[in-house]
C-alpha cells in the first residue's frame, strides 16, 4: 500500500508541477496589460512604468513564475492588482460558498444516483427500471440554468420559500446564520445535482447489472442469500470502481464548473470572482484560482485512486 500512494503522490505532484506552467504560461501570452486597466486609457508612460514595476511586471517571466510558486510554497500569496488584498484572502472568502454547494449538491447527486440506480438495476426490464432511465434521460436534456431559472420562478416567486438570490452569510453578525445559509444554497445544489444525479444514475445501474451477471453472484444465491443480501452485500461494493471515477470527475466539476448557476442566483462564489478578476485584467487572481481549481481536481483523483483499492479487494495496490 505504501508503494502504491507513493506512486500516486508522486504524479500528484508532478501533475501539480504541469499545471502551474500551464497556468502560468497560458496567462502571459494574454494580450493586454493589467497595468493599463488599472491607470485607464489616459494614464502617462511613466505612470505606466511606475505601476508595472510596483507590480512587478517589469520582471522576466521566469523570475515571475519561481516566485508566483516559491511564494504558495511558503504559504504566502500574491496581492490582488484590483483588490490591493493578498489573493488567498479573497479565495477563501469566496470558497464559504462554493464549496459547500459543491459539496451539498454532490450530497444530493450521490443519494439520489445510488438510489435510483440500484432501483433501476435490481428491476431490470420492468416499468421501475423504464421509469428510471426516463427520469434520468430528461435531467440530461434540461440544462441545470434552466433548472434555476424554473426553481427560481416556482419557490421563490410563486411560494416565497426561499429567495430568489444572494447570500446572507453563515454568520448572524450578518444578517445570515447557518439555516438561512443553507436556504440559500438549496436550490442552486437541487439545479447543479439534477443533470449529475442522472450521469450518475445511469453509470450505477451498468455497473450494478454487469456485477451481477459474474460467478460469484450466482454462487451467492446458490448459497440461500435473498437477492437484497446479494446486491447490497456483494454488487455493490464490487461496482463502485466506475462509480467512484465518475463522482470524483463529477465532485471537480461542481466546484469549477457552477459559474453559471452562481450566476443566475447571484452568488459570491468563486465563480464570480473569476469574472470579476478577467473584467479588470487582475491576472494575478485569474491565476491563483485556476491553480486551485486545478489542484483540487487532481487532489480529487488522488484520493479516487486511493479508494479503489479500499473498495476493491480485487485490485493490488502494488499492482496499480
Amino acid at each position: 500500500m505504501s508503494l502504491f500512494l507513493l506512486k500516486r503522490f508522486a504524479a500528484f505532484v508532478a501533475t501539480l508541477a504541469a499545471a502551474s506552467v500551464i497556468v502560468f504560461a497560458v496567462l502571459e501570452l494574454l494580450p493586454g496589460n493589467a497595468a493599463q486597466v488599472i491607470l485607464g486609457e489616459t494614464a502617462t508612460p511613466e505612470s505606466l512604468a511606475a505601476l508595472e514595476k510596483r507590480l512587478g511586471l517589469d520582471r522576466p517571466p521566469l523570475e515571475r513564475y519561481l516566485d508566483w510558486v516559491g511564494g504558495w510554497l511558503r504559504g504566502e500569496s500574491a496581492v490582488s492588482h484590483s483588490y490591493d488584498v493578498p489573493t488567498a484572502e479573497l479565495i477563501a472568502e469566496r470558497l464559504q460558498v462554493s464549496l459547500p454547494l459543491a459539496l451539498l449538491a454532490m450530497g444530493l447527486t450521490t443519494v439520489v444516483a445510488l438510489a435510483l440506480g440500484v432501483f433501476a438495476a435490481a428491476r431490470h426490464r420492468t416499468l421501475g427500471d423504464a421509469g428510471v432511465m426516463a427520469a434520468s434521460q430528461l435531467g440530461l436534456a434540461i440544462p441545470n440554468f434552466w433548472l434555476a431559472i424554473l426553481l427560481i420562478l416556482l419557490f421563490a416567486v410563486q411560494l416565497q420559500w426561499v429567495s430568489a438570490g444572494g447570500f446572507p452569510g453563515w454568520s448572524g453578525d450578518d444578517g445570515g446564520g447557518p439555516w438561512e445559509g443553507l436556504k440559500a444554497l438549496i436550490l442552486p445544489a437541487v439545479s447543479l445535482a439534477a443533470v449529475q444525479a442522472a450521469i450518475l444514475a445511469r453509470v450505477t445501474r451498468s455497473a450494478v447489472l454487469e456485477t451481477m451477471r459474474e460467478d460469484y453472484v450466482r454462487t451467492a444465491r446458490a448459497k440461500g442469500l435473498t437477492k437484497r443480501q446479494v446486491l447490497w452485500g456483494h454488487v455493490l461494493r464490487n461496482a463502485m470502481i466506475p462509480v467512484l471515477t465518475i463522482m470524483g470527475l463529477q465532485f471537480g466539476n461542481l466546484i469549477t464548473g457552477a459559474i453559471v448557476v452562481e450566476s443566475v442566483f447571484v452568488l459570491p462564489g468563486i465563480g464570480r470572482l473569476v469574472f470579476q478578476a478577467i473584467a479588470n485584467r487582475d491576472l494575478v487572481v485569474v491565476r491563483d484560482v485556476v491553480m486551485l481549481l486545478a489542484a483540487i481536481v487532481v487532489a480529487i483523483n488522488f484520493v479516487v485512486d486511493v479508494l479503489y483499492a479500499l473498495v476493491d479487494p480485487r485490485l493490488k495496490p502494488g499492482d496499480a
